[in-house]
């Protein structure tokens, strides 16, 4: 049975509120995910953000009918299909990801479900009776008797990830009481201040941004420097350039001016730069005689006694 016009008003009143209050969005995908699952995931995020659930055609709906006012979630509705929902957030988008997906829970494996990974059945004993070995050989699956019940030779891959859980395999893996797969909110898209993006660009690190950035500055000003065009990156380049040339100039003429003194007096007397320069290595080395002194007084003492005691 479909909503009642009223319960549709008020989701509309409820999603046009969120879209006012808050900046970004996550697209989530909620397959396999209960309803208590739901439920905690928004208690660990009702600090930050809220989450909303509906029908799509509902939601396409009403995203439409606030185009006029937020032509800026005309992206989103691409992304409205399958079994997806909405978190609301104001937090910080990484912070809010995390928790989103952190929240899984362990599940069985049913027939006919999609298989999210490989599963394998481990080596070793079932606890099984030997009446079931014909069910280990119906799926491949090698195995020996030891100490009256059924042992797991090698540990085999019974399903494949991609694939369809077939109901043999799903009884065997209940059996041996293994839940091989997780389920939980998977993040399809992000929104952010009107912009639409895949939740992978979360995981560019700030270093790797500024690195890059960094990189193309560099990029920028080097190929302004070899045309001879001026930018906002070359231009400090340029201005020490033009210094050194000015300096330069200095120095191979009798052109003096502030900057240049100090340079064409070490040149027209080293001198007094070596003798400027000759204190600081003193103190530098200044330790190094007495350290000397010591070593060869304190190698006379050994000298003196030969290794022997007075009385030996």
């Amino acid at each position: 049975m479909g909503a009642s016009r009223a319960d549709k008003e008020l989701y509309f009143v409820k999603l046009r509120q969120l879209i006012e209050k808050y900046p970004s969005l996550f697209i989530v995908n909620i397959d396999n995910v209960s309803s208590q699952q739901c439920h905690m995931i928004r208690q660990s995020i009702r600090d930050n953000g809220v989450v909303l659930m509906g029908k799509n055609t509902m939601v396409r709906r009403a995203l439409r009918s606030m185009i006029a006012d937020f032509p800026e979630y005309e992206k989103v509705l691409p992304y409205v299909k399958g079994n997806v929902g909405f978190v609301f957030t104001n937090g910080d988008l990484k912070d809010v990801r995390e928790t989103i997906v952190s929240n899984v829970v362990a599940a069985p494996a049913r027939a006919g479900a999609l298989a999210p990974v490989d599963v394998y059945v481990p080596a070793g004993n079932t606890g099984m009776e030997p009446g079931k070995t014909s069910f280990f050989q119906a799926l491949g699956i090698p195995t020996k008797i030891a100490r009256g019940t059924i042992e797991i030779v090698n540990d085999v891959q019974v399903v494949a990830a991609g694939s369809k859980v077939g109901s043999s395999e799903a009884t065997l893996l209940n059996m041996l009481n293994i839940s091989p797969f997780t389920y939980g909110m998977t993040v399809v898209a992000v929104y952010d201040d009107g912009s639409i993006f895949a939740p992978s660009v979360l995981d560019i690190e700030e270093k790797s941004i500024l690195e890059a950035f960094q990189s193309q500055i560099k990029t920028i000003a080097a190929i302004s420097l070899a045309t001879g065009i001026p930018t906002l990156a070359s231009v400090t380049h340029s201005l020490v350039n033009t210094y050194k040339d000015l300096l330069a100039i200095s120095v191979a003429t009798d052109y003096t001016f502030e900057g240049s003194e100090k340079i064409k007096e070490y040149l027209e007397n080293p001198e007094a730069f070596a003798v400027a320069a000759a204190p600081e290595a003193a103190a530098a080395g200044g330790d190094a005689p007495a350290a000397e002194e010591k070593k060869e007084e304190e190698e006379e003492d050994e000298d003196d006694d030969m290794g022997f005691g007075l009385f030996d």
